[in-house]
């Protein structure tokens, strides 16, 4: 089997049905197998997958067992030569994987393959390619300041070598992801991504960013910046620290020294805040703009979106592929217009507000 797809899922039903949709799309010419590990869910996301998605293999946890032990866990059972570990809140177009996996057949010591990602209202997330991260940087970056943290000395559309790999999306081989013994169990929510990455750069291996593919990441880092996530997040970078450098006396007090700065840090949320806007159907199919019980319009192409207004614009995918729909995110992407995906045969939508705003659901009838 050439790859196995790897989706941990924790009440996101809706975010996981999108995502199934385009990881089925992008894998029906591989031979290929999805594997959904539920930590305990409690929102029907196994009844979904036992009714839409039959072919899907699935493993219910009965606890939430977190990030490393539950994809650990569903790589025991991979059977793919390659192995992708995926978020449940992506959306990928359908040449992901033939693109990818041709690019990591030509590589020899092949590390981990990362791909550009993108919110829901097309603005790139700089956190898809990192440096090795340092005391230095996590606390610059804690502060506003990541010019240190992020790889920016790689362009976002480039496909080149960066040492750390975001774990919303991670390729390797499965015999590497085996030969690492996996994600560290230890590290209890971030930093386990980066743990992977730098031990793969420690057994000489080549960690790549793989601009030429776009996803979307619904929850992107930015989205929430409360004082739990600079706790969590410095727990994780001191874990890190003290595993893969020396520890003594002044780290061990920078540390805590940082983490009693924490308070006093400015939290910032995202807003939950929606404006009201104009709908917008877009389905090329129809050859004129066509108004539905004064709630929705349907437009047949992006130049319809009338000028100078805030909308909503609703891509279908029933009639048009994941990559036109990430296609036109990224071109439009601009304050007066957010988007909403429609999966086939669903009665919601998924979207963003605005680049803040990590991704919410919005039923239709």
């Amino acid at each position: 089997m050439r790859l196995s797809v790897i989706i941990l899922s924790y009440n996101v039903r809706y975010f996981l049905e999108l995502c199934l949709q385009s990881v089925k799309k992008a894998t029906s010419e591989i031979h290929a197998e999805i594997i959904v590990i539920d930590n305990n869910s409690s929102d029907e996301s196994c009844s979904m997958i036992r009714n839409n998605y039959p072919e899907v293999i699935l493993i219910e946890n009965k606890v939430n067992l977190g990030f490393s032990k539950a994809n650990n866990q569903a790589v025991d059972i991979a059977n793919g030569e390659y192995v992708c570990i995926i978020n449940p809140d992506t959306v990928i177009p359908e040449d992901t994987f033939k693109k990818i996996l041709n690019f990591s057949d030509s590589k020899n010591d092949l590390g981990i393959v990362g791909c550009r990602f993108m919110d829901g209202s097309g603005n790139f997330l700089p956190e898809c390619k990192r440096n090795k991260p340092t005391l230095f940087s996590a606390f610059l970056k804690i502060i506003g300041i990541s010019r240190n943290y992020y790889a920016i000395d790689v362009d976002e559309k480039q496909i080149a070598e960066v040492p750390i790999l975001t774990g919303a999306f991670m390729l390797m081989k499965n015999k590497l992801f085996k030969d690492l013994c996996g994600f560290d169990e230890n590290f209890f929510m971030y930093g386990e991504d980066i743990d992977l990455s730098f031990r793969a750069l420690k057994m000489n291996k080549i960690n790549y960013y793989y601009g030429d593919v776009t996803i979307i990441h619904f929850k992107g880092e930015s989205t929430i910046k409360n004082k739990e996530y600079y706790r969590r997040f410095f727990k994780a970078m001191e874990l890190f620290y003290n595993k893969h450098y020396i520890s003594n006396f002044i780290t061990k007090s920078v540390f805590k020294f940082i983490m009693k700065l924490l308070p006093l840090i400015n939290s910032t949320k995202a807003s939950n805040k929606k404006s009201k806007k104009e709908l917008l159907f877009l389905n090329p199919h129809f050859n004129s703009l066509i108004h539905l019980n004064n709630n929705y319009k349907i437009i047949s192409s992006k130049e319809q979106i009338p000028k100078h207004i805030f909308c909503d614009l609703v891509l279908d995918s029933t009639s048009l592929t994941f990559t036109e729909i990430i296609n036109t995110i990224s071109e439009l992407s601009n304050n007066r217009i957010s988007f909403k995906i429609w999966p086939k045969k669903t009665s919601f939508l998924i979207g963003s507000e605005n680049s803040y705003y990590s991704g919410d659901v919005l039923h239709i009838s």
